[in-house]
């Protein structure tokens, strides 16, 4: 999942970069809302595997 959020902020930076502003601002609201769903999973397994007295 966090590949396709650095997927999203490549194709918004380079759209941005070329001048097609709301493909920019598309893709960079679908690489935030990946980066922040991948940030909650990983903080959830994280969660779990500390509960589950395993370390990391």
């Amino acid at each position: 999942m966090l590949r396709w959020a650095l997927i999203f902020l490549v194709v918004a930076l380079v759209a941005g970069l070329l001048g097609f502003g709301g493909i920019a601002g598309a893709a960079s609201n679908i690489a935030y809302i990946l980066f922040v769903i991948f940030l909650v999973l990983f903080l959830v397994s994280l969660v779990m595997h500390l509960v589950r007295g395993r370390g990391i």
